[in-house]
Protein backbone atom coordinates (compact mmCIF):
# COMPACT_ATOMS: atom_id res chain seq x y z
CA UNK A 1 0.00 0.00 0.00
CA UNK A 2 1.66 3.66 -0.99
CA UNK A 3 0.24 4.47 2.10
CA UNK A 4 2.47 2.62 4.31
CA UNK A 5 5.73 4.57 5.93
CA UNK A 6 8.84 2.78 5.55
CA UNK A 7 10.28 1.24 8.55
CA UNK A 8 13.33 -1.05 9.60
CA UNK A 9 11.90 -4.48 9.06
CA UNK A 10 14.70 -6.60 11.25
CA UNK A 11 13.49 -9.59 10.05
CA UNK A 12 14.24 -8.26 6.36
CA UNK A 13 17.41 -6.27 7.51
CA UNK A 14 16.13 -3.49 5.67
CA UNK A 15 13.90 -0.41 5.42
CA UNK A 16 10.30 -1.13 3.56
CA UNK A 17 6.93 -0.62 3.63
CA UNK A 18 5.62 -1.86 6.43
CA UNK A 19 3.19 -0.81 9.71
CA UNK A 20 4.47 0.62 12.91
CA UNK A 21 3.62 -1.06 16.12
CA UNK A 22 3.46 -0.10 19.95
CA UNK A 23 2.88 -3.42 22.43
CA UNK A 24 2.77 -3.51 26.35
CA UNK A 25 3.14 -6.35 28.40
CA UNK A 26 2.43 -6.78 32.33
CA UNK A 27 5.65 -7.56 33.85
CA UNK A 28 3.60 -10.14 36.08
CA UNK A 29 1.83 -12.47 34.45
CA UNK A 30 3.70 -11.27 30.99
CA UNK A 31 0.65 -10.99 29.01
CA UNK A 32 0.23 -8.70 25.88
CA UNK A 33 -2.13 -6.00 27.37
CA UNK A 34 -2.25 -3.45 24.73
CA UNK A 35 -1.27 -2.69 21.21
CA UNK A 36 -2.00 -0.01 18.53
CA UNK A 37 -0.67 -0.27 14.82
CA UNK A 38 -2.22 3.49 13.81
CA UNK A 39 1.00 4.88 14.24
CA UNK A 40 3.36 7.40 12.19
CA UNK A 41 7.04 8.32 12.61
CA UNK A 42 5.54 11.67 13.55
CA UNK A 43 2.75 9.86 16.34
CA UNK A 44 5.32 7.00 17.85
CA UNK A 45 7.18 9.19 20.25
CA UNK A 46 4.06 9.98 21.96
CA UNK A 47 3.10 6.42 22.40
CA UNK A 48 4.35 6.08 25.83
CA UNK A 49 2.46 9.56 27.20
CA UNK A 50 -0.85 7.47 25.05
CA UNK A 51 -0.41 4.12 26.82
CA UNK A 52 -0.61 6.12 29.85
CA UNK A 53 -3.16 7.49 29.31
CA UNK A 54 -4.97 4.49 28.57
CA UNK A 55 -3.98 2.61 31.94
CA UNK A 56 -4.95 5.93 34.07
CA UNK A 57 -8.80 5.37 32.51
CA UNK A 58 -8.98 1.94 32.72
CA UNK A 59 -7.50 1.33 36.00
CA UNK A 60 -7.40 4.69 37.74
CA UNK A 61 -3.88 5.57 38.58
CA UNK A 62 -0.99 6.44 36.59
CA UNK A 63 1.06 3.23 35.76
CA UNK A 64 3.92 2.49 38.45
CA UNK A 65 7.16 2.06 36.58
CA UNK A 66 7.32 1.77 32.59
CA UNK A 67 10.13 0.06 31.14
CA UNK A 68 10.48 0.25 27.58
CA UNK A 69 13.02 0.24 24.41
CA UNK A 70 15.12 3.78 23.89
CA UNK A 71 13.52 3.89 20.63
CA UNK A 72 9.88 4.16 21.68
CA UNK A 73 9.82 8.08 23.15
CA UNK A 74 12.03 11.15 23.28
CA UNK A 75 13.61 13.11 26.27
CA UNK A 76 10.83 15.53 26.12
CA UNK A 77 8.40 12.35 26.61
CA UNK A 78 10.71 11.63 29.17
CA UNK A 79 10.10 14.65 30.97
CA UNK A 80 6.59 14.45 30.69
CA UNK A 81 6.54 11.16 32.74
CA UNK A 82 8.54 12.75 34.86
CA UNK A 83 6.50 15.62 35.43
CA UNK A 84 3.81 13.14 35.73
CA UNK A 85 5.19 11.30 38.59
CA UNK A 86 5.15 8.08 36.53
CA UNK A 87 8.50 6.44 37.24
CA UNK A 88 10.47 5.27 33.97
CA UNK A 89 13.49 3.10 32.93
CA UNK A 90 14.89 2.85 30.06
CA UNK A 91 17.83 2.93 27.70
CA UNK A 92 20.71 5.09 26.92
CA UNK A 93 22.55 5.52 23.87
CA UNK A 94 26.17 4.30 24.33
CA UNK A 95 28.01 7.31 22.54
CA UNK A 96 31.67 7.51 21.49
CA UNK A 97 32.09 9.83 23.90
CA UNK A 98 29.97 8.09 26.90
CA UNK A 99 32.27 4.64 26.04
CA UNK A 100 35.00 6.72 26.07
CA UNK A 101 34.32 8.19 29.52
CA UNK A 102 33.40 4.69 31.02
CA UNK A 103 36.48 3.16 30.14
CA UNK A 104 38.57 5.53 31.97
CA UNK A 105 36.77 5.06 35.02
CA UNK A 106 39.43 3.02 37.75
CA UNK A 107 38.12 -0.40 38.67
CA UNK A 108 37.25 0.69 42.32
CA UNK A 109 34.30 2.95 40.85
CA UNK A 110 32.51 -0.52 40.16
CA UNK A 111 30.22 -2.26 42.69
CA UNK A 112 29.84 -6.21 41.51
CA UNK A 113 26.44 -7.79 41.42
CA UNK A 114 24.88 -10.99 41.14
CA UNK A 115 21.55 -10.51 39.50
CA UNK A 116 18.91 -13.10 38.64
CA UNK A 117 17.97 -14.07 35.56
CA UNK A 118 15.40 -16.40 33.52
CA UNK A 119 14.12 -19.04 35.81
CA UNK A 120 16.87 -20.34 38.59
CA UNK A 121 19.86 -19.02 36.55
CA UNK A 122 22.19 -16.00 37.95
CA UNK A 123 24.93 -13.54 36.41
CA UNK A 124 27.77 -11.55 37.72
CA UNK A 125 27.43 -7.99 36.38
CA UNK A 126 29.51 -5.02 37.60
CA UNK A 127 27.44 -1.79 37.82
CA UNK A 128 28.68 2.06 37.55
CA UNK A 129 26.18 4.19 38.90
CA UNK A 130 26.55 7.98 38.35
CA UNK A 131 22.89 9.67 40.07
CA UNK A 132 23.10 12.70 38.45
CA UNK A 133 23.07 12.38 34.70
CA UNK A 134 22.65 14.89 32.33
CA UNK A 135 21.39 14.43 29.16
CA UNK A 136 21.34 16.90 25.97
CA UNK A 137 17.37 17.76 25.88
CA UNK A 138 15.70 16.47 29.64
CA UNK A 139 15.49 19.77 31.80
CA UNK A 140 17.07 18.08 34.90
CA UNK A 141 18.92 15.22 35.28
CA UNK A 142 18.40 10.98 36.08
CA UNK A 143 19.73 8.15 37.66
CA UNK A 144 22.45 6.27 35.19
CA UNK A 145 23.47 2.76 35.49
CA UNK A 146 26.22 1.72 33.47
CA UNK A 147 26.14 -2.39 33.25
CA UNK A 148 29.03 -4.40 32.02
CA UNK A 149 28.73 -8.30 31.71
CA UNK A 150 25.07 -8.44 29.99
CA UNK A 151 26.48 -10.38 27.35
CA UNK A 152 27.49 -6.80 24.99
CA UNK A 153 31.12 -5.85 24.48
CA UNK A 154 30.80 -2.50 25.81
CA UNK A 155 28.13 -1.24 29.12
CA UNK A 156 24.53 -1.49 28.66
CA UNK A 157 23.56 2.31 29.93
CA UNK A 158 20.29 2.14 32.13
CA UNK A 159 18.57 5.85 33.12
CA UNK A 160 15.69 6.00 35.14
CA UNK A 161 14.19 8.67 37.31
CA UNK A 162 13.43 5.97 40.31
CA UNK A 163 16.10 7.46 42.71
CA UNK A 164 14.66 4.64 45.60
CA UNK A 165 14.77 0.85 43.59
CA UNK A 166 18.73 -0.67 44.51
CA UNK A 167 20.65 -1.46 41.40
CA UNK A 168 20.01 -5.00 41.60
CA UNK A 169 15.84 -4.64 41.68
CA UNK A 170 16.57 -1.98 38.29
CA UNK A 171 18.78 -4.10 36.29
CA UNK A 172 16.52 -7.11 36.98
CA UNK A 173 13.38 -5.36 36.23
CA UNK A 174 14.80 -4.04 32.89
CA UNK A 175 15.44 -7.65 32.42
CA UNK A 176 11.78 -8.68 31.67
CA UNK A 177 11.46 -6.53 29.17
CA UNK A 178 12.94 -8.93 27.08
CA UNK A 179 10.12 -11.05 27.47
CA UNK A 180 7.35 -8.49 25.15
CA UNK A 181 10.17 -9.92 22.58
CA UNK A 182 9.36 -13.30 23.78
CA UNK A 183 5.43 -12.98 23.58
CA UNK A 184 5.47 -11.13 19.97
CA UNK A 185 7.63 -14.55 18.97
CA UNK A 186 4.50 -16.36 20.43
CA UNK A 187 2.10 -14.26 18.43
CA UNK A 188 4.31 -14.67 15.07
CA UNK A 189 4.26 -18.43 15.11
CA UNK A 190 0.74 -18.54 16.26
CA UNK A 191 -1.62 -15.77 14.86
CA UNK A 192 0.89 -15.20 11.90
CA UNK A 193 1.31 -11.56 13.48
CA UNK A 194 3.98 -10.90 10.93
CA UNK A 195 1.67 -11.89 8.10
CA UNK A 196 -1.42 -9.49 8.78
CA UNK A 197 -4.16 -10.14 6.53
CA UNK A 198 -5.20 -6.30 5.92
CA UNK A 199 -4.36 -4.22 2.78
CA UNK A 200 -5.00 -1.19 4.93
CA UNK A 201 -3.47 0.72 8.33
CA UNK A 202 -6.86 0.55 9.51
CA UNK A 203 -7.89 -3.35 8.68
CA UNK A 204 -4.05 -4.45 10.33
CA UNK A 205 -4.62 -2.62 13.32
CA UNK A 206 -7.77 -4.98 13.56
CA UNK A 207 -5.91 -7.83 13.07
CA UNK A 208 -3.38 -6.09 15.49
CA UNK A 209 -5.95 -6.31 18.26
CA UNK A 210 -7.43 -9.69 17.55
CA UNK A 211 -4.33 -10.78 17.77
CA UNK A 212 -3.69 -9.27 21.42
CA UNK A 213 -6.87 -10.67 22.44
CA UNK A 214 -6.30 -14.55 21.05
CA UNK A 215 -2.99 -14.18 23.03
CA UNK A 216 -5.31 -12.29 26.06
CA UNK A 217 -7.54 -16.02 25.97
CA UNK A 218 -4.39 -17.93 25.67
CA UNK A 219 -2.66 -16.93 29.10
CA UNK A 220 -5.95 -17.05 30.88
CA UNK A 221 -6.69 -20.67 29.78
CA UNK A 222 -3.27 -21.96 30.26
CA UNK A 223 -3.38 -20.19 33.82
CA UNK A 224 -5.98 -22.51 34.46
CA UNK A 225 -4.86 -25.79 32.78
CA UNK A 226 -2.87 -27.97 35.82
CA UNK A 227 0.54 -28.27 33.79
CA UNK A 228 0.47 -26.13 31.19
CA UNK A 229 1.53 -22.80 32.71
CA UNK A 230 4.30 -21.78 30.62
CA UNK A 231 2.23 -23.76 27.96
CA UNK A 232 2.58 -21.18 24.88
CA UNK A 233 -0.44 -20.40 22.41
CA UNK A 234 0.42 -22.97 19.84
CA UNK A 235 1.00 -25.92 22.35
CA UNK A 236 -2.63 -25.08 23.33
Amino acid sequence: DPALEKHYVPRRSQRTRSVLTFFAEDADSHTLLYANADLSKASQANEVLAFADHWKKVSGRDPGLLIFDSKVTTQKQLAELDDRGIRFLTLRARSPKLTAALHTLPASAWKSLTVARAGSKTRKVKVHEEPAARLTAYPGTVRQLAVAGLGHDEPTILITNDRDRAHKALIERYAQRMNIEQRLAEAIRSFGLDALAGAVPLNVDLDVVLSVLAHTVCAALRRRLPGYATATPDTL
